[in-house]
């Protein structure tokens, strides 16, 4: 399975630009600044639903629009091409189509491009705060469990509600209003705020379960030496790994910090709250993992995934390399070069052409070639900030 094409309208730096790949690997060429990195992102969009790079959508749309829309044409294993796209809306919901057919829901069309990106960032999935563990978590989850994303929108909606109902109550209870009403209504909204959070746990741990073995495999084959890694899914309604039904347990803990909760118009606990724990020779990564420790973990993580999705959908997620050969010492650039050339499209982006090391069959795309007049003199920016 390869893309083909990759057409955006409105999307972050690009106004519109057209974008032919081939099989094999693509070296997408320029500055930085000048949008590479927004190509490929809109690949990990379309295939995942979300960016490693942004928490919502509305920056992935260009400056004074209200919809940025991601098309591509995908070759599959028996030549057939088939279009998807998606329409980013800064308000409503994000649609798709498949074929230019009925419009669907974004989520609908979520896995069936499967990728797996390698970016600067990944150290942090080591290092830093549990949303951008969660961001993977979400990302794994689109691709490996059927109704993935509808559940996650499910228990998004809910939360919301059970939020703006804590802070009804907080406001009410501070100016002496009856709060009969609201206190009904948070009741109804928990019970199912704890019965779409327990559906999400229960996905988010097989997810898991599934990554934990190939990535304490990758590393030790990455490292050669005989540190152990362990990877572990750190919910925070930690009842659903210990009981068959765990609802009461979570009812009653709710309880418990319900004063807690309507102080500060949140919800405390719940599947937006999780974590996953990643440990080096049994101590915490994040405290004891030098940077290339934490680097080598992050890669076995991103390779474990790759392994999981190709054994479970039976084909090679595409591959995406954004910015990654300037964070990476000599002997991991090699390993993930040779990772990623056993794959069937690649897609690398780099500063300079000198960053990566060709071969003849390589396909190299200059950035600035892409770009409007204006763009290239300066007028394209790579993130809206």
């Amino acid at each position: 399975m390869h893309i083909s094409r990759l057409a955006l309208d409105h999307y972050r730096s690009w106004s519109q630009v057209v974008v032919d790949f081939v099989p094999g690997v693509n070296i997408l060429v320029g500055k930085n600044g000048l949008g590479k990195t927004n190509l490929v992102e809109a690949v990990e969009v379309l295939s995942t639903g979300a960016s490693h790079r942004a928490s919502s959508m509305l920056p992935l749309i260009e400056r004074g629009q209200t919809t940025a829309t991601i098309r591509a044409n995908v070759v599959d294993d028996d030549g057939q091409s088939t279009t998807y796209e998606a329409s980013i809306h800064a308000r409503g919901a994000n649609r798709a189509r498949i074929n230019s057919g009925t419009s669907l829901y974004l989520r609908d069309i979520i896995g069936r491009i499967p990728s797996v990106s390698f970016t600067p960032e990944d150290q942090r999935l080591v290092s830093g705060d549990p949303g951008a563990r969660r961001t993977l978590l979400n990302q794994a989850g689109a691709l490996l469990e059927p109704g993935y994303m509808q559940s996650l929108h499910q228990f998004t909606r809910i939360g919301k509600q059970r939020a703006t109902l804590l802070k009804q109550l907080g406001a009410s209870a501070n100016t002496g209003q009856p709060v009969d009403a609201v206190l009904s209504g948070l009741e109804i909204w928990t019970g199912q705020f704890i019965e779409a959070g327990v559906e999400l746990t229960r996905m988010r741990a097989r997810v898991i379960d599934l990554l934990a073995e190939p990535f304490a495999a990758l590393y030790a084959e990455l490292t050669g030496n005989d540190d152990t890694v362990s990877l572990t899914y750190a919910p925070s309604f930690d009842e659903v790994l210990m009981q068959d039904d765990p609802r009461l347990s979570i009812s009653e803990h709710f309880q418990r910090i319900y004063p807690g909760e309507v102080a500060r118009g949140v919800n405390l606990i719940g599947p937006q709250r999780d974590d996953l724990t990643l440990n080096l020779a049994d101590m915490p990564a994040r405290e004891f993992a030098s940077n290339g420790e934490m680097w080598t973990m992050a890669l076995a993580l991103k390779m474990a995934l790759f392994q999981v999705i190709r054994q479970r959908l039976g084909l090679k997620p595409i591959v995406i390399l954004d910015d990654v050969f300037a964070q990476l010492d000599d002997n991991r650039r090699t390993q993930i070069l040779d990772f990623a050339r056993r794959q069937d499209q690649v897609l690398i982006t780099v500063a300079s052409e000198g960053d990566v090391p060709t071969h003849e069959s390589d396909n190299v795309l200059d950035i600035a070639q892409l770009m409007p007049s204006a763009a290239q003199s300066g007028g394209g920016s790579e993130t809206q900030s």
